[in-house]
């Protein structure tokens, strides 16, 4: 009895499964003979050469639609006035004839190297002046050079104030270090207000210097006492000396 169903289900499984093509036939023909006959031929035309010659390209131009003109046509006269109108502006405009482009045209001749001095051309050079004129050309150039004598500077005046470069190079305490006493209430919102009204710090320094600073500091620019107002910093003139 297993026998007999399992040789049924053998038997309809086979009834399912896809045809299998014929290996003998090739793709598109009706068997492999005919295949190996068309791709002989094939390549036997290959072999003599089946594209067409070079001459049997037409030269003949095209219209606008594609179409084969011969030169006597409307429209090959009408090219050939517009291209030669193009050439008529372009010369126009620019004051030149325009080259016409051909292969059997001579290169166009170079009358001078335009930006280019002829002091660069030895043979320019020579043919103009000898070495002694040079010489003498180059003595008369040398003689009219011009020697500035370096000139003593002026001295400083004493009225002109604090100088705040000098007051950098002669401290030597880093900033934020206590120094010099400082008494006072309020003096954070005192040092915030008064700084305010300079333009940067540099200014704040040397009215800090004139009035008395910086052991002297009425307005509060230096609340912690290191003589330095409103945070100016001495380092970069320190900093210029030493490079």
């Amino acid at each position: 009895m297993r026998f007999t169903l399992g040789l049924v289900a053998l038997v309809a499984l086979v009834a399912c499964a896809p045809a299998v093509p014929d290996s003998g036939a090739g793709v598109g023909f009706e068997d492999y003979g005919t295949y190996e006959r068309e791709k002989a031929a094939r390549e036997a035309a290959l072999a003599q050469g089946a594209l067409p010659p070079p001459d049997a390209v037409s030269t003949e131009p095209l219209n606008a639609t594609g179409q084969a003109m011969s030169a006597g046509t409307d429209d090959a006269a009408a090219i050939a006035a517009d291209a030669r109108a193009a050439l008529d502006a372009a010369a126009a405009n620019s004051g030149e004839v325009p080259l016409q482009a051909s292969p059997s045209n001579p290169p166009p001749a170079v009358e001078n190297a335009a930006g280019i001095s002829e002091e660069n051309n030895f043979d320019a050079v020579g043919a103009e002046r000898s070495i002694e004129e040079d010489a003498a050309r180059i003595a008369n150039n040398r003689a009219q050079y011009q020697v500035v004598q370096p000139q003593a500077i002026g001295s400083r005046p004493n009225d002109v104030g604090p100088n705040i470069v000098e007051y950098a190079l002669s401290s030597k305490h880093a900033v934020g270090t206590p120094v010099y006493r400082r008494m006072g209430l309020s003096a954070s919102s005192k040092f915030e207000r008064n700084c305010a009204q300079y333009p940067s710090a540099d200014q704040a320094q040397l009215d800090f210097l004139r009035r008395g600073g910086p052991e002297k500091d009425r307005q509060g620019l230096d609340p912690d006492g290191d003589g330095y107002a409103c945070g100016w910093d001495p380092r970069p003139y320190r900093n210029a000396v030493r490079g």
